[in-house]
């Protein structure tokens, strides 16, 4: 594991040695008088106890698989779902406006106004000034989502007809897709970043005639209408200073408002239940409830169909999985459009916790459409709990560890020790709360001061992002795992485990088996450890692809009553019952010499890089090395350029080509691995610095920012030939 802060490493200046050693000898005293205090308080015990506990079984094995099932006992959130029989979304959504009714539910910051912003050099931004937020209770959402759903009848949607959403994460986003689910009309997701023409290839593939969009979004339809023929209705969200331009768009499309939209299910006998002669369509639990597309890392986005029955079997083991408390409050900013954030804030509708809507522009103080004097999202919502990626994470990360370098010797020898001290203890057992206080209660402080919680989906986090987050932000980080193949349910941590770097055991509902992949020596009779490709089972396996039925039945399996899902992926068994994430079959290389190197292992390791924004790993079978292409930090590359005195002014082509650069990266890339305890063989030996930061609309990354790795090796092609020639 890399290590971010050693005590051992001493600063140069005798006396900031000095004051370190005071403040050591200090808070040893200070432990030897207190300890009996936190013993009795804190009783790590009972903590190393619960870390350890047994969390799966083992209930079936052959000569070359295995198959797990949960410990884990439904709660108390779970069993009410059971015995209120709700089997649907359209349920789900009656049922918590049934039981918190004038709560707050959804909440939305005002935006009072957007002024002009003098910066000290001289440039003019443009900043909001924002107020306070929003609220719409339970009985508002229940009774808007059921309005629009009525509205969307009224303006010639059918029941099991698709319609898109295609717009960014907002209050109205769940408001649309549960009006969709009152009247038994799947919901198709596409990513607000992709670009023009996989927008079109996601409508004309699920034969929409309605697309529900954003006034920030409207115009690219000017453009993708023309590839969109069977598109006859376009419903927009409106923005809250700004009125939306209608014209200029394709000849005979509707263009309607959200809020004409509900107005016109207000006045619908559909938008009631109880109305005589109401032609509302309520869904089965076996229907569709959502076409979503995969992110596409390893190809095309696939369309998957998850039912209604898939996203209660996933509400129901995150209600098993994530403790709810009285005053919890979750930032909701991860696109709605994957799996892993729409199942989770919907776990907080059923659960009674409010959702506040942020933006990656306004989240922080600090945030770019901030106004000097207003508070970001994250000061004024105060959330207790956050879903979050693994790459926020990583960026969270490497923003405090860039912080820390820059804030002088001596703050950041403290920080360092301090880091240490905190470690040291929660190894043991014990939380360091004086430490919290003077310390950490900073950082925290960007996110609210009240963050309890984070869960990280999507993608395997590293265990020093894991660490870091968890002692810096003074909260506990959940990671998952799961695939939209499996409505995002897969393995879920236990909270009271304290390890980092595995996902947990499966989750309430859900069956994990190991089978023996014979090409990577990846087999069940392995030791220590059982080790295999992953196979999730039970209801959250979704129905199959869209239109897509080869592909279904190359993934899909229907075996001892239940349907399971070839997940792709390389699990290892822990004997606690936890799954630790150890390789991909298709990132699993072979290298001349007969080393197997996991590409995406490696990558994951050395993103924790601070050169590193991203990175690309490539292996020849024919050669004994890999190579790197990277897209580097701005800043640290023009710190190291500078070191190096490279010439100040020259264009990012002309630097970033520059060979001395690139060995002093390859050379900080080395030096990293190996702290993360790489092998040699797993190490580039050579590295491209790409000067184009990669974005979903170029295609190199997934919506959800994994990398695409196909399309990056073929965009670079006559690069890695150049690494592998020298």
């Amino acid at each position: 594991m890399c290590a971010y802060y050693h005590m051992e490493s001493m600063p140069d200046s005798w006396w900031v040695s000095a004051v370190l050693r005071t403040i050591r000898t200090v808070a040893f005293v200070f432990d030897v008088i207190t300890f009996p205090i936190h013993l009795l308080v804190q009783r790590p015990w009972r903590k190393r106890a619960l870390s350890r506990r047994i969390k799966a079984r083992i209930i079936s094995s052959t000569e070359n698989s295995i198959t797990i099932s949960p410990l884990t006992p439904p709660c108390d959130l779970h069993l009410r779902l059971v015995r209120d029989g709700v089997t649907t979304m359209e349920g789900m959504l009656r049922a918590a406006t049934q039981r918190w009714g004038q709560r707050p539910c959804l909440g939305t910051r005002a935006v009072l106004s957007e002024e002009d912003e003098p910066q000290p050099n001289g440039r003019v931004f443009k900043k909001f000034k924002m107020g306070e937020y929003i609220w719409r209770t339970y009985a508002d959402v229940e009774r808007e989502a059921r309005e629009f759903g009525a509205g969307l009848r009224a303006v010639g949607c059918e029941p099991r007809r698709n319609v898109v959403i295609f717009a960014e994460t907002r209050a109205e986003w769940m408001l649309a897709a549960h009006g969709c689910f009152t009247q038994s009309i799947p919901v198709v997701t596409i990513y607000a970043t992709l670009g023009d023409e996989a927008i079109a290839h996601g409508i004309n593939e699920t034969e929409v005639s309605t697309v529900i969009t954003t006034h920030d979004l409207l115009p690219k339809f000017k453009k993708i209408l023309a590839k969109t023929p069977k598109v006859e209705t376009i419903i927009y969200m409106e923005d809250q200073l700004k009125p939306t331009d209608t014209q200029g768009f394709k000849e005979g499309i509707k263009i309607v408002s959200y809020k004409n939209v509900v107005e016109l299910g207000r006045e619908s006998k559909i938008a009631s239940m109880c109305s005589p002669g109401a032609e509302s369509v309520r869904p089965g639990a076996a229907d569709t409830a959502i076409i979503m597309y995969t992110s596409g890392s390893t190809g095309v986005p696939k369309g998957v169909l998850l039912s209604h029955r898939n996203m209660l079997a996933t509400l129901k083991a995150f209600a098993d999985a994530i403790p709810i408390y009285e005053g919890d409050v979750l930032m909701g900013f991860l696109p709605l459009a994957h799996v892993f954030e729409l199942l989770a804030e919907n776990l907080c509708i059923i659960g009674g916790v409010p959702i506040g809507y942020s933006t990656p522009l306004t989240m922080l103080d600090s945030s770019s459409k901030i106004m000097k004097g207003t508070k970001g999202d994250a000061t004024t919502l105060r959330p207790t709990c956050i879903t979050t990626v693994p790459l926020i994470m990583d960026r969270i990360s490497k923003g405090i560890t860039d912080k820390v370098s820059r804030s002088g010797e001596l703050a950041a020898a403290v920080f360092k020790w301090s880091y240490s001290y905190k470690q040291t203890w929660m190894r043991r057992g014990y939380d360091t709360p004086v430490l919290d206080y003077l310390i950490f209660r900073k950082v925290g402080g960007l996110l609210g001061g009240r963050v309890r919680l984070m869960i990280s989906g999507g993608a395997p986090l590293s265990p020093d992002t894991h660490l870091q987050v968890k002692i810096c932000l003074c909260c506990s980080v959940v990671a998952g795992y799961g695939l939209t193949e499996t409505t995002s349910c897969g393995t879920v941590m236990d909270p009271h485990d304290r390890s980092t770097g595995r996902v947990g055991a499966p989750a309430a509902g859900a069956l994990l088996a190991l089978r023996d992949w014979d090409e990577g020596n990846y087999r069940v009779t392995n030791k220590p450890h059982p080790q295999g490709e992953i196979i999730i089972g039970g209801d959250c396996v979704a129905e199959g692809y869209y239109k897509n039925p080869q592909k279904t039945k190359e993934e899909f399996i229907d075996a001892e009553g239940r349907r399971w899902f070839k997940s792709g992926d390389i699990g290892e068994l822990h004997d606690d019952g936890c799954i630790k994430i150890i390789d991909r079959k298709k990132d699993l290389v072979k290298l001349q010499a007969g080393e197997y190197v996991s590409l995406g292992k490696v990558e994951a390791e050395l993103k924790t890089c601070p050169i590193v924004e991203n990175i690309c790993v490539y292996g020849d079978s024919s050669k004994s090395h890999t190579v790197a292409l990277v897209v580097p930090n701005a800043p640290r590359l023009a710190a190291l350029a500078q070191r190096l005195q490279l010439p100040a002014g020259a264009d990012p082509p002309a630097l970033y080509a520059q060979p001395a650069l690139e060995r002093a990266v390859l050379a900080e890339l080395a030096e990293h691995a190996r702290k993360c305890g790489l092998e040699k063989f797993e190490v580039p030996a050579a590295v491209k610095l790409c000067t184009e930061v990669w974005s979903p609309d170029m295609g190199l990354v997934t919506a959800a920012f994994k990398i695409k790795r196909k399309d990056i090796q073929e965009r670079y092609k006559e690069d890695i030939k150049r690494m592998y020639a020298s």
